[in-house]
């Protein structure tokens, strides 16, 4: 995350004083759509058809909105098709980079040094966002969208006709409940703990704490009662929720204030987090190191001494009592 404004970084890329100390979030500027016959999609172009090996991703390992689209591309069987490249999880006064002596795969298509060079390829005289994830065109050699929920609908189905892959976490019969629930859980849950975190006046941080813990408390009471939150198996609704619970007690608890609780004091969703972990292989797309050091390390107005703490040690491979799919 971070802004690019007359072709600088600039590294504060939220601004609570004009919110009255409420973290707002911008919405994404880039929204192609990758389609099966490369039509248009809801937004944005055409001329972006399923073609396996043309489309590349740049993700974080820390970020909960680029590992959004790789656990996607895991469950899609996507891998050998869509490349990556992993940015530093130290975001600085630079942003993100490609450092690989800092945990960074480097650029793999274009040997650049920082992630905002990639917004600029696609358009010089871009000004915004700087954020991950970017889905590329390799082909014409621009940017597809920079939005996770929408880049992860469309690896959803997009490249069916051409992998065989069926699974569909956005199935027909169940759409009109994920939408309903979608919203709720971005607005409370995922972007509730950033309001937390971020909050500079204590009315504000109060009041998305409040939200958030009653979100939590709403899951943990659904979940009594069904195994996932829509349906009878995992669909895009838990996957959205599945990263920011994943981050929760190692960052977002003791770094973002949501202190109330852990969410292994949570009988429900503790199970449920493991549950989705060991769900096909998932457990490989979280990388621990990446999102504790970049939290911690990264926002040096929340934690100026840059210490990353070593705990807490959680097993999420541990059983529990619910069983596997």
């Amino acid at each position: 995350m971070g802004l690019l404004v007359d072709g600088k970084w600039q590294d504060k890329w939220y601004d609570t004083k004009s919110t009255g100390g409420d973290f707002k979030r911008e919405e994404a500027q880039l929204r192609n759509w990758i389609t099966a016959d490369g039509e248009a999609g809801p937004s944005g172009r055409a001329g972006f058809p399923a073609e396996l090996g043309r489309y590349h991703l740049y993700v974080s390992l820390a970020c909960p909105w680029a590992h959004r689209t790789l656990i996607f591309r895991k469950l899609k069987g996507l891998e050998d098709h869509i490349s990556v490249s992993v940015v530093s999880p130290d975001m600085l006064e630079n942003g993100w980079t490609f450092d690989r002596e800092a945990h960074s795969t480097g650029d793999h298509l274009y040997q650049s040094e920082f992630l905002h060079q990639i917004y600029t390829r696609n358009h010089s005289t871009y000004t915004g966002r700087v954020t991950v994830p970017i889905l590329w065109d390799k082909q014409q050699e621009c940017i597809v969208s920079n939005e996770s929920s929408e880049i992860i609908r469309m690896l959803n189905s997009a490249f069916d006709h051409l992998t065989g892959n069926q699974l569909d976490f956005y199935p027909e019969s169940l759409r009109g409940e994920i939408d309903a629930i979608n919203p709720f859980i971005y607005d409370t849950i995922n972007n509730g703990v950033y309001r937390c975190g971020f909050a500079t006046t204590q009315d504000k941080y109060q009041e998305a704490y409040h939200k958030l813990f009653d979100a939590l408390d709403d899951v943990e009471q659904r979940l009594s009662e069904q195994r996932y939150l829509v349906g009878d198996a995992p669909t895009e609704a838990d996957w959205r929720l599945f990263t920011t619970l994943i981050r929760f007690d190692n960052v977002y608890h003791g770094h973002f204030k949501c202190n109330r609780q852990r969410l292994e004091d949570y009988p429900n969703i503790s199970n449920y987090v493991r549950d989705l972990f060991q769900f096909k292989d998932v457990n490989d797309t979280v990388d621990m190191f990446h999102i504790k050091r970049h939290y911690y390390y990264s926002h040096a107005n929340i934690n100026p001494t840059q210490v990353v703490p070593v705990g807490p040690n959680i097993d999420y491979h541990a059983p529990h009592d619910r069983g596997l799919l």
